[in-house]
């Protein structure tokens, strides 16, 4: 028997095809009143799949600001939930493309593009076997959870027995992860031993025997001063008991079920080729996170052409500095020197990232038009996070502000933290980077929800990536070892496409990736490592950087060579962050109209 959403899902379809049908094939009237009845229907298609969305994936709602649904935690790991999926995708698609896109909008045109590509790609999705490996050191519940101290509205009593009904619901979640990772081990379809030992003490960190201590203990510790005496002793109370009852057993299943099940079975190989069905996946991640038709070999070979074109820009840098010796040996002066590792406490680190915002904020203008309203905060990442995340990153603010944007910087110490780096993340993860792009997006009310919070790699990372290329016009980038780093960013992206499709489709290992890594560029072997591992976990999303990123850099100087004196960067960047994140192609298309546009401006 069906479930209730896909009953409802299935009323709303039907009404939808029989308005459908009656605009274009019922009484005739112009043709503005009829594009413009097509383009109100499809409207309401769209609105009507966000609401399913939200209701399908309630921590989606929380992100989003939807507050709705926070006591929701679907089981996401059975068979009928992605059966579900599959119904829900199918029916929007049939119904989507039942629409004749010609009598669309310009912006509707656009939505129906970007729609039915996501149809298709999470159709496609759904036919792999990848829930057989349900979580990771970087996603998936048990990483996700912990974050909620972050990202849910602890306003109201409301609020926080919201929470506490969403973390009952974890055990059956996490028992439903273990039945998938025994059918894994069933069917060879298994993590690598490296991503697992990792997975391991993440999974410890979160069992503690003083409940004080728990992440999920900490909303008690700041409860609103407008909730009663009575209600707080019992949210402690509740709180205590759910950190003692659910959160630590659920942990300590998850972590003795890895240590003495699962970790004996995990596989020695790096790349998905190694398991069965691993071709495929790959196949669908890479064009996942590249939106294009690209094979691995082909952005394999793109890595090595910029690898060696870098390489070259570095040589010339090097050589202008006046640096004696190889680029070896200036990748290991910049990893050991002590003038590029000034920090002593976590704080100076945070500080000199909030030195940089000042530049940026005060030349960006030169560059952008517009710019977000959501606040922005710098701040140090948690512990629990801090190994396997890395590098920094960028965590989006709540679209109605009550949430600021996060760039979030991991400092396990101090004393070993490269200055030289800092302008670089500051301008991806922040500002103008994924801060703008992603604010920007979700901010932009005229565009429909699914619009507003999609997610598209090569668009999001390609952009914010490409912002590291505006560094000296943003004020940054004055030391010529700054600028030396910047190149040694690019010459990390071109990389990733090396060993992203080395790892997942040529049998490269890890420990070769590893030595390639840090053979090739100025970089740690810890955060190399750190690096690989996640490229182990994430099949294709390193190849969305430079895929983006050249992209756009191919645009703009089209452009700029097609309309000469008429070409403004400004211009340029608002209408390149207008519309939100899309596919590549479909994002070139929206640009070249522009571009005409632009032509016949007086």
């Amino acid at each position: 028997m069906k479930s209730k959403t896909i009953l409802f899902l299935s009323t709303t379809l039907f009404l939808i095809f029989a308005l459908t049908a009656c605009n274009q094939n019922g009484s005739k009237g112009t043709t503005s009143s009829i594009d413009s009845a097509v383009n109100k229907n499809l409207d309401a298609v769209f609105s009507n799949y966000w609401e399913e969305n939200l209701r399908l994936f309630p921590f989606r709602a929380t992100f989003a600001g939807d507050n709705r649904y926070n006591d929701q935690f679907p089981n996401d790991q059975t068979q009928s939930f992605r059966d579900t999926l599959k119904t829900f995708y199918q029916s929007y698609l049939d119904s989507v493309k039942s629409f004749d896109r010609n009598k669309l909008n310009e912006q509707n045109k656009i939505s129906y593009d970007i729609f039915v590509y996501e149809m298709n790609s999470q159709l496609d999705g759904l036919k792999l076997n990848t829930w057989m490996m349900p979580f990771d050191q970087f996603n998936g519940a048990p990483t996700f959870l912990p974050l909620g101290n972050t990202m849910f509205p602890f306003k109201t009593v409301k609020d926080y027995d919201n929470w506490l009904s969403r973390l009952n619901k974890f055990p059956a979640w996490a028992d439903s992860a273990i039945e998938n990772f025994r059918k894994g081990i069933a069917t060879g379809v298994v993590l690598p031993k490296a991503l697992v030992v990792k997975m391991i003490p993440q999974m410890g960190s979160m069992v503690v025997t003083d409940p004080a201590k728990s992440l999920f203990y900490q909303p008690v510790t700041h409860l609103p001063k407008d909730i009663s005496a009575a209600d707080s002793q019992r949210l402690i109370n509740d709180y205590k008991q759910i950190v003692m009852n659910v959160i630590v057993p659920t942990y300590k299943k998850l972590g003795d079920f890895l240590k003495n099940e699962y970790l004996p079975k995990t596989r020695t190989t790096s790349g998905l080729s190694a398991i069965p069905g691993g071709k495929e996946i790959y196949a669908y991640d890479v064009k996942r996170f590249t939106t294009t038709d690209k094979t691995p070999d082909q952005l394999y070979q793109t890595g090595l052409d910029q690898v060696a074109s870098i390489t070259h820009q570095m040589d010339s840098v090097k050589d202008a500095i006046g640096f004696k010796g190889d680029l070896k040996a200036l990748f290991n002066y910049m990893n050991t020197d002590k003038r590029f590792f000034p920090f002593k406490t976590p704080q100076q680190v945070l500080d000199s990232f909030e030195s940089i915002h000042k530049i940026v904020d005060a030349n960006v203008a030169k560059l952008f038009g517009v710019s977000p309203k959501t606040p922005f905060e710098i701040r140090q990442v948690e512990k629990f996070r801090e190994k396997s995340l890395g590098v920094p990153q960028y965590f989006p603010g709540a679209p109605d502000g009550s949430r600021p944007g996060i760039f979030y910087v991991p400092i396990p110490d101090a004393t070993k933290y490269d200055a030289n780096n800092m302008d670089a993340y500051f301008l991806h993860e922040a500002i103008p980077g994924h801060h703008y792009q992603l604010s920007l997006q979700q901010e932009d009310t005229a565009l429909p929800e699914f619009r507003r919070f999609g997610r598209y790699g090569a668009y999001i990372e390609g952009y914010a990536f490409y912002c590291e290329s505006l560094g000296k016009e943003l004020g940054v980038y004055e030391d010529p070892y700054q600028y030396l780093a910047s190149l040694a960013s690019q010459l990390h992206r071109a990389i990733r496409l090396v060993l992203d499709a080395g790892i997942h489709a040529k049998g490269m290992t890890r420990e070769d990736a590893i030595k390639y890594m840090t053979d090739h560029e100025p970089i740690a072997e810890h955060i190399a490592t750190a690096e690989v591992e996640r490229y182990m976990a994430m099949p294709g999303q390193a190849l969305s950087y430079m895929t983006g990123r050249l992209k756009i850099l191919e645009l703009r100087n089209k452009y700029e060579k097609e309309l000469g004196n008429k070409f403004s960067i400004v211009k340029f960047h608002d209408e390149l962050l207008s519309g939100g994140s899309m596919p590549l192609k479909v994002l070139e298309g929206k640009m070249d109209a522009w571009a005409e546009g632009m032509k016949n401006e007086k």
